[in-house]
């Protein structure tokens, strides 16, 4: 396991085991420069002591409180691979210590999330996630690797938002149902209006139809249409058995009763 080797102080030898890497921290010289990888490896005792690291890929998870451009509070989580680069680790155990992904992994994370997060509105949180997640991605492998950290994997596993945003967004629904409602009224009451427009077009042009028949045709309508409205009174009274009718040029005697 990581840490100082706990063999007898006498045992000149010490064990790397497969996915670690050693370095030797000497009495005399400090930190030597030297990286071992896995197999057997040979030391001073009471002199030089071997500090094993755990060099494979190891996850961990930072939770960050935020806010976005629009003063929404979000929380989100933040679950990265990560295992340090081998070649720096007298650097990284001199300047950070062993326990480095300790110290920096959630200053970073922090200092990165909300950096990016300040510049989306909660909205584009969640439309542009994709967009929000490279923007991490990109910064955050950025600043890990000025430390000696490599990140393998980054990923947003968790996201919501404040109680206020929550209301925001169900009052921003109702508005829109509203506008749509309203809408709807003018596209209902626009098309009425055509329509009338087109039938108040239709009665002009058939008027204007019918005086242009009349002038064509002149008195010869009225005439056929008087003749007609004669032969259907004809018509009704020859029909009806209390009318006689007279010749004109003889005289008649009719038989009335006494």
């Amino acid at each position: 396991s990581s840490g100082i080797n706990a063999e007898w102080p006498l045992r000149p030898g010490y064990n790397v085991d497969p996915g670690e890497a050693a370095i030797i921290f000497d009495k005399f010289v400090g930190v030597k420069s030297s990286v071992y990888g896995e197999g057997t490896h040979m030391r001073i005792p009471f002199i030089q002591e071997p500090v094993i690291f755990d060099i494979k890929s190891r996850p961990r998870s930072v939770p960050v409180t935020t806010g976005s451009k629009d003063l929404q509070t979000v929380n989100l989580t933040l679950r990265i691979l990560f295992h340090p680069d081998p070649t720096l680790l007298p650097s990284i155990y001199t300047n950070i210590g062993q326990d480095y992904d300790e110290r920096i992994l959630p200053s970073i994370v922090d200092e990165v999330l909300k950096s990016v997060v300040a510049k989306y509105d909660a909205s584009e949180l969640i439309t542009q996630r994709d967009s929000v997640s490279n923007s991490v991605a990109d910064e955050l492998t950025r600043r890990a690797e000025t430390f000696g950290i490599y990140l393998d994997d980054i990923s947003i596993t968790h996201l919501t938002f404040g109680s206020d945003f929550a209301r925001a967004v169900e009052s921003k629904q109702v508005a829109q149902q509203e506008a749509e409602r309203s809408r709807d009224y003018v596209e209902k009451a626009e098309f009425e209006k055509e329509a009338a427009i087109i039938s108040a077009e239709g009665d002009a042009e058939a008027a204007k139809m019918l005086s242009v028949a009349f002038d064509k045709v002149g008195d010869s309508l009225i005439e056929l249409r008087k003749m007609e409205a004669a032969e259907e009174i004809a018509n009704n009274l020859a029909s009806s058995r209390n009318v006689v009718y007279l010749p004109k040029d003889k005289g008649m005697l009719l038989n009335l009763p006494a």
